[in-house]
């Protein structure tokens, strides 16, 4: 089964949009190196990237596609022409934005898990609050995760990462996935101990991009510290 192969760690690799590691060949290398370190899952964006990365590893991969529609705050997989996508490129999970925003083929959440699984993939509802991952649940999601928490206008402020809205997860029965601000293997662990069937981490392991500013930012704000200013005597 699905599911049973992935209890543990999700690796998700996006690369930023403009990043040189932005490439499917690259990508899928970083998908080699997270399974090969224990990793029993990816999470990957884009049906050119998952594609490389089907063809790179065996492990059950989560697949995304963002896309902005004007009017639409929705962009994780908000259509049905991007679940296609995914699922032709070989993902086996199609993950999608679960809140109760409008999309701009007008399905809802019951719409857009049926979609999913006329195609034969499992559907990961991407959710932000407690409300979203029950109605996620009863709507047949499969999987129910907290990868929105923070970042819509009900949610905006609220701690990462987000136990208390795993712990709804993990209530509804549904496989529940702790997804957004884990930065820790401490982190892991108490999600783990919470009921999470997996944890997903992207940035901590795969942001290389926004890991090495994060570095060179503190090195700058030392060097233009006053003291550092200062003129050297001998």
């Amino acid at each position: 089964m699905i599911l049973e192969r992935m209890r543990g760690l999700i690796v998700s690799i996006q690369p930023e949009p403009d990043s040189l590691l932005n490439q499917p060949e690259i990508v899928a290398l970083l998908a080699r190196a997270a399974v090969a370190n224990g990793a029993l899952g990816v999470r990957i964006e884009g049906a050119e990237r998952l594609a490389a990365v089907r063809a790179a590893v065996d492990v059950p991969i989560v697949g995304l596609v963002k896309r902005s529609y004007p009017g639409f705050a929705p962009y994780i997989t908000p259509t049905a022409d991007e679940i296609d996508a995914i699922v032709a490129a070989g993902a086996e999970i199609v993950a999608f934005d679960a809140t109760p925003r409008p999309r701009p083929q007008g399905d809802d959440v019951a719409g857009m898990v049926a979609r999913i699984h006329a195609r034969g993939a499992l559907a990961m509802a991407d959710c932000a609050t407690g409300p979203d991952v029950r109605a996620a649940a009863a709507a047949g999601a499969g999987i129910v995760a907290t990868t929105l928490c923070g970042y819509t206008e009900d949610s905006r402020g609220h701690q990462l990462p987000a136990l208390d809205v795993l712990r709804v997860a993990v209530a509804t029965g549904a496989f529940a996935i702790l997804e957004g601000g884990v930065a820790a293997p401490d982190q892991v662990s108490a999600a783990i101990g919470a009921g999470a069937g997996a944890v997903v981490v992207g940035t901590a392991l795969t942001n290389l991009d926004a890991r090495i500013r994060t570095f060179a930012a503190a090195a700058a704000r030392q060097k233009s510290a006053p003291e550092n200013r200062l003129p050297r005597t001998v």
